[in-house]
């Protein structure tokens, strides 16, 4: 069974590659982020591709901004929408969906971003994240958190820790929130395969920040422990974010009881510059 967590920044946008990505990888299970078309739009546009390829959607999307999916070739059963007590800002936001899919509970997550450290929105962070410990909190223990969470876990999950001085996604706050819900007994599965590898999900586009490799790891599969288990190949196929029109970020893989590439790396093909000297590299929005 193969699980991908994608945040495909517009899936209208995405189509000429989503498309031909999930004949090459044949996911089972694919959980996307920032779809940014309501349902019926989102219907209206990939319904029939996808159900030839033999998914079933379970959608929660809005216009323009956010939206979450989860496609399955095993299963869609259960499916919920949102997580209960979690915040608005100030209404809810589609950033949520679950369902059982070949008897794992699967969450396909967009954390809200934070924006600044002490921000409201930073406060709807947190708050959202308490509310999503809560609901993972009961159960089942077979399950996958995954999706983009906008929280890089550990200073080895970013290019260089001086970069981000002051930023989100790396404060103290975020990664004791994203640890709490880590402590539910859910296992990082990529860091666990690849614990001393530089593997990164996200680079900005711009500055040539992803032939410079200068990238984030925010896209993250946490699987309880019955799943992590099972885990034979996790890896990101950075390939996805080469080319024309990709993404920002680029999918996670993650393959149970088999893995039909082998366990080929967490890069796909390998980085593109070796990791630059400690404080003489910034982030293209800093001042």
């Amino acid at each position: 069974m193969r699980v991908v967590t994608w945040n495909v920044n517009s899936v209208k946008q995405r189509v000429p590659r989503l498309l031909p990505w999930l004949d090459q990888r044949r996911p089972d299970v694919v959980c996307l982020q920032e779809t940014k078309l309501a349902d019926d739009a989102f219907t209206a546009l990939l319904g029939e591709e996808l159900a030839n390829r033999g998914y079933q959607v379970a959608l929660s999307g809005e216009v323009q901004w956010n939206g979450v999916a989860i496609l399955s070739r095993v299963g869609l059963a259960d499916v919920v929408v949102g997580v209960e007590g979690a915040p608005g800002f100030p209404h809810p936001e589609a950033r949520a969906v679950a369902a059982t899919c070949g008897g794992i509970r699967i969450h396909s997550l967009y954390v809200p971003n934070g924006r600044e450290p002490d921000s409201d929105h930073y406060k709807y962070k947190l708050a959202w994240l308490a509310a999503l410990r809560d609901v993972v909190s009961a159960g089942p223990r077979e399950a996958i958190v995954s999706g983009d969470m906008n929280i890089a876990p550990a200073d080895a999950d970013v290019f260089d820790p001086d970069a981000y001085v002051g930023q989100t996604h790396v404060t103290a706050p975020e990664r004791a929130a994203l640890a709490e819900l880590q402590a539910l007994g859910l296992h990082d599965v990529v860091r666990e395969r690849w614990p001393d590898e530089r593997v990164f999900t996200y680079w900005d586009y711009r500055a040539g920040m992803f032939h410079q490799d200068l990238g984030m790891r925010i896209d993250l599969v946490l699987a309880g422990a019955p799943v992590a288990a099972r885990v034979k190949a996790a890896w990101v196929d950075r390939h996805a974010r080469k080319g024309t029109g990709p993404s920002d970020h680029a999918p996670v893989i993650v393959d149970l009881d088999e893995a039909p590439d082998g366990d080929i790396g967490p890069v796909v093909p390998p980085p593109s510059a070796r990791a630059p000297k400690r404080g003489s590299k910034k982030l293209p929005q800093a001042k």
